[in-house]
C-alpha cells in the first residue's frame, strides 16, 4: 500500500509492527500516535492500526501503522497482516534476550509473506531498562548490518527515539516511492507506453547503504 500521484494527492503507506509478545509494540504505537503509555497494558485483541500524517517535501504522507493484535503469541500472524505493507518495524526487548534471538524468525516471516521489498527497521525497545540489559548495542548493530536493516533503540515509557523510529521508516519509504514516480514518469516520456504501476516490487532493494541510525540510549 504505497501510492501517490499528481500534486495534491496523498501518499498512504502501510507499516507493520512485528516481534514477540510483550516487547512493547502497542505502547510504541500509542506513544507515537497519542503520546500515551499504559504500564499495565493488556495484549492487543483484534486488529488495531493507527493512521498518522506528516508533510514531507510539501506532500501529505499518511502512514497506516498496524499492530499484530496479540496473534504473535500463537504464531498466527497471517499473510493478510503483511499484505500491502511497504515498511516493517521488528521490535525486541533489550532486557529479554529471547525476543532478540527470535528476530531472525520474524525476518523470515517478512520474506515469506510480504508483497514487496520493505523498508525494515530493527527496534530495541525498553532502553529505560539499561540495568537489566541482555542485548548489547553491538549485537543488534551487527545483526542490522548483516541483514541490511535500520536500527534504533527506543523507550515507549519515556518517549526516547519513538518518533524518530517511525518517522525514519516513513521518510525512507517516501524517498523510495518518489524515485519510482520519477523513474516511471521518465519512462513514460521516453516510450509513451502508458502508466506504470507504482509499487515496491521484489527485486528493488529497500536496504539502506549502511546500518542506518546508530542506537541511542537516553
Amino acid at each position: 500500500m504505497g501510492h501517490g500521484g499528481s500534486d495534491g494527492d496523498d501518499y498512504l503507506f502501510k507499516i507493520v509492527l512485528i516481534g514477540d509478545s510483550a516487547v512493547g509494540k502497542s505502547n510504541l504505537l500509542s506513544r507515537y500516535s497519542r503520546n500515551e503509555f499504559h504500564l499495565n497494558s493488556r495484549a492487543t485483541i483484534g486488529v488495531e492500526f493507527q493512521t498518522q500524517s506528516m508533510v514531507i517535501e510539501g506532500k501529505e504522507v499518511k502512514a497506516q501503522i498496524w499492530d499484530t493484535a496479540g496473534q504473535e503469541r500463537f504464531r498466527a500472524v497471517t499473510s493478510a497482516y503483511y499484505r500491502g505493507a511497504v515498511g516493517a518495524m521488528i521490535v525486541y526487548d533489550i532486557s529479554q534476550k529471547q525476543t532478540f534471538e527470535n528476530v531472525e524468525r520474524w525476518l523470515e516471516e517478512l520474506r515469506v509473506y510480504s508483497d514487496f521489498s520493505l523498508v525494515t527497521m530493527l527496534v530495541g525497545n525498553k532502553s529505560d531498562l539499561e540495568s537489566l540489559r541482555q542485548v548489547s548495542i553491538e549485537e543488534a548493530t551487527d545483526l542490522a548490518e548483516r541483514e541490511g536493516l535500520f536500527f534504533i533503540e527506543t523507550s515507549a515509557l519515556d518517549s526516547t527515539n519513538v518518533a524518530a523510529a517511525f518517522e525514519t521508516v516513513i521518510k525512507e519509504i517516501f524517498g523510495m516511492v518518489s524515485k519510482k514516480i520519477l523513474s516511471s514518469d521518465s519512462s513514460k516520456a521516453r516510450t509513451l507506453s502508458g502508466t506504470k504501476k507504482l509499487g515496491l516490487e521484489n527485486g528493488n532493494s529497500s536496504k539502506p547503504q549502511d546500518s542506518g541510525l546508530s542506537c541511542c540510549s537516553s
